[in-house]
């Protein structure tokens, strides 16, 4: 218990050190390093107010523990013994949260995202069931408040997309979202199928945090631009005009092309995003080899390849195979409930690192 009053006590040390800081009119001027600031500040903040309720806790908790050592009266001693008895469990509560709170947080987690989501193996099949996917992470951004912008899709032949990529922006997006990069696998009887024979369809995920200028910085003469007829969204007026965007990036021959906005002006702003955003998960891919290496967790890797979900029509099942979770509520999960999945992965991987901390 001391241990953590003591974490407790440095970080709302450097939580006011923080909050003077960006006081100051020179760090007001520093737009990087305010940005920077403001982030840790929020982190920060949350922390402090868990940290308020456990010491008015512990104060009350001590109180009473004096009050049966030291009260006569039967019914005063009555409500302390009461109060102890609620307040030992509430804070043990609260030290586990605050546990899981220490643990060190990926810098990237407050960021906005940008999704992609690709048909596999599985022929229109999979076209059919990425549009699903898709519309199963619009519901479920739709109810968490968040906001979802197209960049560029390109349509399946019977339905659904060959790919998608879309923008998230809202308070911690990428941090949720993350847990679902992956291979997500469908089992069902295509519509297709006369005769009645369950096909194994997939789709990749693929989510990025979103990086600015200060974690990319791309040299224009690195970047050749390649303007094109947009057949994305946006009718005739983007039809005439050659307003869709491709970029190439040299140095790692990563392509991004973007054409369902109504400019090419909007279009070449949304392909710089997604190609910064693509050079820095890529490098982030090849840190998070070594780190994988070192740890056996594959709940938040964020391996591609790796076969993830399966969602099995016939059984109206959904398994998570990170962590062997199986519900057997389909029709809702596609429809935008998956909060219960990402959920149980995020408790598992807190539950890995506080024993990784402990060892």
């Amino acid at each position: 218990m001391n241990h953590l009053i003591d974490k407790l006590h440095a970080i709302w040390l450097r939580f006011n050190e923080v909050n003077d800081l960006l006081m100051q009119p020179e760090i007001a001027s520093d737009s990087a390093r305010f940005i920077l600031l403001n982030r840790e500040y929020k982190s920060l903040n949350d922390i402090m107010q868990v940290r308020k309720n456990y010491l008015d806790k512990l104060a009350r908790y001590g109180e009473a523990k004096d009050m049966l050592k030291t009260e006569k009266d039967p019914d005063m001693k009555a409500l302390a013994q009461e109060e102890y008895d609620e307040l030992a469990p509430a804070i043990q509560d609260l030290e586990e949260s605050i546990r899981i709170m220490l643990i060190p947080k990926d810098p990237e987690d407050e960021k906005d995202a940008v999704l992609e989501v690709r048909a596999g193996i599985g022929g229109d099949e999979a076209g059919i069931f990425s549009g699903e996917i898709v519309r199963m992470y619009l519901r479920f951004i739709e109810d968490k408040g968040w906001k979802a912008e197209w960049i560029s899709s390109t349509d399946a032949t019977h339905g659904g997309y060959k790919e998608a990529t879309i923008q998230l922006r809202g308070e911690g997006v990428y941090g949720i979202m993350k847990y679902e990069s992956g291979v997500h696998r469908v089992q069902r009887v295509p519509s297709t199928e006369s005769q009645g024979r369950v096909h194994t369809s997939a789709v990749t995920v693929a989510v990025m945090p979103e990086a600015d200028e200060l974690d990319v910085v791309i040299d224009n003469k690195d970047i050749r631009k390649d303007t094109f007829r947009s057949s994305g969204a946006g009718g005739q007026h983007v039809n005439k005009t050659e307003s869709g965007v491709r970029l190439t990036h040299a140095p790692t021959g990563i392509v991004v092309e973007c054409q369902d906005g109504r400019s090419q002006h909007k279009n070449y702003a949304q392909a710089l995003t997604v190609l910064r955003a693509r050079i820095w998960d890529k490098a982030r891919a090849e840190r998070n080899e070594v780190i994988a290496a070192k740890r056996k967790s594959l709940v938040s890797t964020g391996d591609r390849s790796a076969k993830i979900r399966t969602y099995n029509y016939p059984q109206s099942r959904v398994t998570d195979h990170r962590i062997g979770l199986t519900l057997y509520n389909l029709p809702e999960i596609i429809n935008g409930a998956i909060a219960p999945l990402i959920d149980a992965l995020q408790l598992a991987e807190n539950a890995e690192r506080l024993k990784e901390g402990s060892e």
